[in-house]
Order: structure tokens, then sequence, then C-alpha cells
């Protein structure tokens, strides 16, 4: 979001560059197979954007991806999200000898810039070995559901279910303290009686008589974070179609976002958004794109020196 208080839209950056040049690299993905390694049936949503690219998608669902890390914080996380993508697709053409693949990673927490609301920031990388390409797609969304609580009772347990779009999206249950039941952990949970047993047992084991309840942010049992998922698939596909205007590469893309967007009533610099900075991971040519939001002033309430 920039000062003006508009969602800056990368998609519509892509459209302001408008390179029109004959591609020097045709179809490198074209007939080639690639291996999207995920057992939370993202490829529903990867697959349909991806296979516009011409590559012959398959899913490798039998490597456990959670040994990379998981949401309820029993695995570690193997380094950042972006390297815990990067060990998954590695992984995967390690075990198919294929020489293209697709993973994803997400996380949770404060939104980068606005910190009191969360976010959601999914990625999609695809890494190519033979060409010796990485492209990463992302998204940040505020609409997640991520959320947990502590509760005395299996009415309250329901109520914040509900609240979290349970039965729609999975929820998570263990004793609130750990006690001699540390390893308890239900997950999944996404019927109202199962709900109820998960949440009687956590009470009893934990020594403080609560249960932790919180959502289940894999995929597959959260549709919201699937939609999120969708989107950063969709940026990597702009990503892959954009093309640098020197050697005709893919993955032309955002590398700077350059503030000082001028006030429409001083026309000092504010905060807003001015220029996108692009580079080319081949050749490293850069190209600025001045005003990707189509606003050239920035509302004065934004400004700084209009409103110290």
């Amino acid at each position: 979001m920039n000062n003006s208080g508009k969602v800056i839209s990368r998609q519509n950056s892509w459209r302001i560059l408008n390179i029109n040049i004959k591609m020097k690299y045709p179809d490198i993905f074209k007939n080639r197979t690639a291996m999207l390694i995920t057992k939370h049936k993202k490829d529903k949503v990867i697959f349909p954007v991806l296979a516009q690219t011409g590559m012959n998608l398959k899913l490798l669902d039998t490597i456990d991806t959670d040994t990379f890390g998981t949401f309820t914080r029993d695995i570690d996380r193997k380094g950042t999200q972006l390297e815990a993508a990067r060990y998954k697709a590695l992984k995967a053409i390690e075990e198919t000898g294929e020489s293209i693949a697709i993973a994803s990673e997400g996380s949770f927490g404060a939104h980068p810039t606005i910190f009191f609301v969360p976010a959601n920031v999914e990625v999609v990388l695809l890494i190519d070995t033979l060409n010796d390409i990485e492209i990463l797609g992302w998204e940040i969304s505020t609409d997640t559901n991520h959320s947990h609580s502590e509760v005395s009772s299996v009415k309250e347990a329901i109520k914040f279910a509900k609240l979290c779009g349970f039965p729609s999206h999975g929820m998570v249950v263990r004793p609130n303290t750990a006690g001699d039941n540390s390893s308890m952990l239900f997950k999944g949970i996404t019927t109202e009686k199962i709900l109820k047993e998960a949440v009687k047992k956590s009470i009893a084991a934990s020594p403080d008589g609560k249960a932790l309840i919180e959502t289940d942010m894999r995929a597959v049992y959260n549709p919201k974070r699937m939609k999120v998922i969708e989107k950063a698939t969709i940026n990597l596909f702009n990503k892959i179609k954009s093309l640098c205007p020197e050697c005709g590469w893919l993955g032309f893309e955002i590398t700077e976002w350059i503030n000082g967007l001028p006030c429409e009533n001083c026309f000092f610099p504010t905060r807003g958004l001015s220029k996108h900075i692009y580079q080319c991971k081949k050749c490293n040519h850069k190209r600025e794109i001045e005003y990707p939001d189509n606003q050239k002033y920035s509302e004065a309430r934004f400004c700084d020196f209009c409103n110290p």
C-alpha cells in the first residue's frame, strides 16, 4: 500500500513496462517436465497458472515436506522462508532427476509495512538447473485467519473455531501447557465431533486445565491461504513472461521500490512510490519505470510537510 492509501499493483507495473522485443530464448520450458513438491494439494492452484508456460507439470507428493518445518512448531523450519522453498525444490530435482522443480513456502506474522495488521506472505519458487534459473513469485495478503486462543471449555473452542471459518478451515488443538503430554497434538480438525474430543483430551492433559486451539495453516486445510498461493503463482508467471529488453532473458523483475512521489500541494517528496527499478539476472541490465501506480502526485494528507 502506498501513501495515497491505494494498493500498489505489481501487475500494473508490468503492463506499464510493455516491453515488445523478440524473445531470444523461446519456449525454454515448453514440453519439459516440472515437478511440484507438495503433499498439501497446492497443485490445485499452481498447475492451472503454470500450465500456460507449456511445461508438463507433475506432482511429487511422496516426500514428507513437513520435515522442512511445520506451522505447529513441532519441527523448526530450515533457514529462511526462501531457503526452505529452495531446499524443497532441490530435493525434488534430486529425487526425480528432472531439471525443473517448483516449491512454495508460507509465513505468518505482522505485515511488513502495516505493523499492527497480521499478514500471510507466500512465495512460489521455480528452479531450472539446466538453464541456471531461479525465479520467485510472491504475494502478501492481510486476508488471513491466522490466530490462536486458550480455552477452558468445548463451548469456548467452538466459538473461536467458527470465528476462524471452521469447519471449512481446519483447526489444531493441544494442551495449553505441556506437562507430561508435550507430544499430544491434534491436526487437521474439520468436524465438530473431532474438535470436541480433541479439546476435552487437551484440557484433561494440561496442568492448567486449558487447551490451546489455533488455525491449521497448512494449505489443504486453509482456503484463505490457498488463494494467496494462487496469487503468488500468478506473480511468478508474470515474471516468467517479463523479458529483459537488452538480452531477451526471462525473469526481468522489480528489484527496487523508490519513494519520493511529490505532494499535490507543496510538491515536496513524500513516502509515496515514484519508481520501480527492474533488473535482469542474466546481463544485469536495469530500467526505471516512473509512476508505476499511475499516480504522479501524492495526496496532501500523506505529506509529512503539509501534515507534520
